[in-house]
């Protein structure tokens, strides 16, 4: 083989006999012993990579795509980086090379998207361009792998959320520019105001000075024309002076005539006042306090006569309350008296006393017992068709109930009206 020689973009690997370790030679010559030693190539050209990620979910869950493209290359003027490209790469083609980095930068740029949202990847793209070259260049520098530069190309979506997003500041800038328009305006109006205030006060101003010298002109003119004028009215008017003052002197007297009449008048309204006050006195004030009076004495009698009223009301209630008591008190004697000459009575004559009473009583227990028929406007009777029907029927469900009479009397007081008759009759 010989002498082998490599330009800057490129190194040779010699291996083989008389080295332990491949020999690594960027950009220059060696000598390669053939059969023994063996050479092998690698590029160091700098490979141009366009890194697509398209449809991938930002940190908010928004769908985009970004292009973005990398300049990456196999770094010779490290030693241990290139024993490392050399490892992997020694033998392949540019191409797979090239495959390799660019898996290795769409994967990193797919995590750096899904950590961002589209908002900081559309405003602050180099932001992004730089946390993509950091990530990257670490594992890539472990492949012998320098990332020379990385730069987003392109920012898309399939939605419309970027455009919605350069909408909204197109609104914003068109905004600012209108409210910067008006502001100018206002601007140009507060100055056009105060241009115009200077100018009124500077035209207020001398106007003020013309003012001022007009008025010292014309003061001055009427102060000479008051002294031509006084001296001519000292003069022509001494006549109209005088009789000023005479009918000056009159008006004064007249006053004082009027002075007086007007306090003659006050002292007659004043006597007027006072007599109708006295009138007041005598017609309305003291009427009313009689009027008062009055009615304080009928009221106070009043109450005297309902309060006797009610005390002899009381005492009547009072004296009625007792006569009532002592006749409750005398018939309740009465009564006893008439109940114990009846007990005496009937100790003679128990038992003809007592049949004579129950016989008394049950014509009214009958009538007692039949009254609600009395009261009836029509009776209805069902029967089965055993036994007597019609007023018969009717009759006898009375006669039932009397014979239940004696039963029920002696249930309730314990005395046998049966028993005590039957044991009459057989004395």
């Amino acid at each position: 083989m010989g002498f082998e020689t490599c330009g800057p973009n490129e190194v040779m690997v010699v291996s083989g006999c008389c080295h332990s370790r491949s020999l690594f030679i960027p950009g220059g010559r060696v000598f390669v012993w053939p059969v023994i030693q063996h050479l092998q190539r690698l590029t160091l050209n700098t490979m141009d990579i366009q890194v697509d990620s398209s449809n991938v979910y930002t940190q908010l869950g928004v769908a985009i795509s970004v292009t973005g493209i990398a300049q990456v290359k196999i770094q010779g003027s490290s030693k241990d980086m290139l024993e490392s490209a050399c490892e992997l790469f020694l033998g392949k083609p540019e191409h797979e090379i090239r495959k390799v980095a660019q898996e290795t930068l769409e994967g990193h740029q797919r995590a750096i998207m899904g950590n961002m949202t589209v908002e900081e990847i559309y405003k602050d793209r180099k932001k992004f361009s730089k946390a993509v070259f950091e990530v990257a260049s670490s594992d890539l520098v472990n492949m012998g792998i320098c990332v020379v530069s990385y730069t987003l190309k392109d920012i898309r979506d399939d939605e419309g959320y970027l455009k919605s997003l350069g909408m909204k500041r197109t609104s914003e800038v068109k905004r600012d520019a209108r409210i910067g328009e008006a502001e100018a305006q206002r601007d140009a109006g507060i100055k056009e105001a105060m241009a115009e205030e200077r100018r009124m006060a500077s035209r207020y101003l001398n106007d003020i000075e013309i003012a001022k010298a007009q008025r010292d002109f014309e003061l001055k003119q009427a102060a000479y024309n008051m002294e031509i004028q006084t001296t001519k009215a000292q003069s022509d008017l001494a006549y109209e002076l005088q009789a000023a003052k005479t009918k000056q002197r009159i008006k004064n007297e007249q006053m004082q005539v009027k002075v007086v009449e007007r306090t003659q008048q006050i002292q007659l309204q004043e006597q007027e006042i006072m007599r109708r006050e006295r009138e007041l006195e005598a017609q309305v004030r003291k009427p009313a306090e009689a009027e008062r009076y009055r009615l304080e004495k009928i009221a106070e009698a009043d109450r005297i006569k309902i309060t006797l009223e009610a005390e002899a009301e009381a005492e009547s209630i009072r004296v009625k309350g007792d006569a009532e008591a002592f006749a409750i008190e005398a018939r309740a004697k009465a009564e006893a008296e008439q109940m114990a000459k009846k007990a005496d009575a009937w100790k003679d004559y128990a038992d003809s006393a007592m049949i004579d009473m129950i016989l008394e009583t049950m014509p009214k227990l009958a009538a007692e017992i039949a009254a609600p028929l009395t009261n009836a406007k029509k009776v209805t009777m069902v029967s089965s068709g055993k036994g007597d029907v019609g007023a018969a029927k009717l009759t006898g469900e009375v006669l039932n109930i009397m014979e239940k009479l004696p039963l029920v009397v002696e249930n309730l007081t314990g005395i046998s009206i049966t028993k005590n008759i039957k044991a009459a009759t057989r004395r």
